[in-house]
């Protein structure tokens, strides 16, 4: 699947449309869940069927077109789906389903809207939101119109946003480096690879803490339901998404270079929303972004034809990379000293066992890297800002 985005242009009478049928969609979800909640053994097709019954008990829900009514009962199940599958895999917490407030996004399927050109679509349910004209440099003519499976109308900060989700395969051909790389994520570097390279942390967040703080003051002391205070609200939403946005672009950019440059990526597979339970490290591990580089190495991996294997982060860091003798450390020790003689970083130690249970995983992929190599296991490292296919020699 390929999703392409389109800045919206809209009138103050399309944006008030596109909220109302926000919130309509939001209303069919939460009913669907409710009904999945008070009658025990609702199925997925229960709460498709009982769209049609809401549509005729409540007018104004009518006015939603029918297949977006189906897209918000189908979110309502994938919350539940989410919430069994966790209980079966016994993942803890296991994500009890919730009822949205603040929805910001109606889906369509393949009717209530039509594509009149490449930068104009038109919706065509009751809400009156009628053309929307698109903002972007994609080109939606390489693309038939059976490919569009989904239209989504996202509202954002800065305005509304058009989602095209296409039913594509995304493949780039690319040329085969034989390298592997391990990855320690951390909080004094963003990531340490297997031949102690170290990529720096940026923290977007605690960097525009003093603008933040700025314009939240300005926000307290306006007063409540005046249009100043809307506005300042706007001005604070506005640098968020600014900050979200900057992080994003971060991890994008690394995960690329890493997927260029190996075959093989080897990562930790963390439970980040366990980490963050320590008040003393949540804001830096929630601004540090490791889940969204994972997506992105596994999204450019599965594009680029790399192999990218999550292992388990175990021991990772107590473990000896060249005897495999347990050497407990707590987390200010730094440096890794074993009886064995080897002392490395303990990030890059880290990596190397990273990158070893990575290859274990994969059987014998790749395990002819290694026959070269010596124990600390320097393969390949990564530069952000040397292109993609420089190197850092070990």
């Amino acid at each position: 699947m390929l999703v392409i985005e389109f800045k919206a242009r809209a009138n103050a009478a399309q944006s008030a449309a596109i909220d109302e049928a926000i919130r309509t969609a939001q209303f069919v979800r939460n009913k669907c869940l409710r009904l999945w909640m008070d009658q025990k053994g609702k199925g997925k097709y229960d709460l498709n069927k009982y769209c049609k019954v809401l549509a005729n008990e409540f007018e104004w829900a009518r006015k939603l077109n029918s297949q977006a009514r189906q897209a918000s009962a189908e979110q309502a199940w994938s919350s539940i789906a989410n919430f069994y599958r966790n209980c079966t895999n016994n993942i803890r917490p296991v994500g009890y389903p919730r009822f949205k407030k603040h929805s910001r996004s109606v889906e369509y399927k393949t009717s209530g809207w039509k594509l009149l050109d490449l930068k104009r679509i038109r919706f065509t349910d009751r809400f009156g939101i009628g053309e929307l004209r698109l903002i972007g440099t994609y080109d939606l003519g390489y693309y038939t119109p059976e490919q569009i499976k989904r239209v989504r109308i996202i509202r954002r900060a800065d305005g509304y946003y058009v989602q095209f989700v296409l039913s594509v395969e995304v493949t780039a051909d690319r040329q085969p480096t034989g390298k592997a790389v391990g990855l320690d994520m951390g909080l004094e570097h963003f990531y340490t690879d297997s031949t102690g390279h170290h990529e720096p942390v940026q923290q977007f967040y605690r960097q525009s803490q003093a603008k933040r703080k700025r314009l939240q003051r300005r926000l307290s002391r306006k007063a409540k339901g005046s249009r100043n205070r809307a506005k300042a609200r706007q001005r604070l939403a506005r640098h968020e998404l600014k900050v979200s946005r900057q992080r994003k672009e971060h991890a994008k950019r690394l995960a690329y270079c890493v997927i260029q440059s190996n075959d093989l990526v080897a990562y930790e597979d963390l439970r980040i929303r366990n980490m963050v339970k320590n008040h003393c490290l949540a804001k830096l591990i929630q601004d540090a972004g490791w889940y969204q580089f994972r997506l992105w190495l596994e999204y450019f991996g599965k594009k680029y034809g790399a192999v990218t294997i999550a292992v388990d982060p175990a021991y990772t860091s107590q473990e000896c990379p060249r005897c495999g003798a347990i050497v407990k450390k707590s987390l200010s020790t730094r440096t890794h000293v074993c009886a064995c003689g080897c002392e490395l970083q303990r990030d890059h130690a880290a990596a190397v066992n990273i990158l070893r249970k990575g290859l274990r995983t994969a059987g014998h992929a790749g395990t002819w890297l290694l026959d070269n190599q010596n124990a600390w296991g320097d393969l390949t490292s990564t530069v952000q800002h040397s292109g993609a296919e420089v190197q850092v020699e070990s």
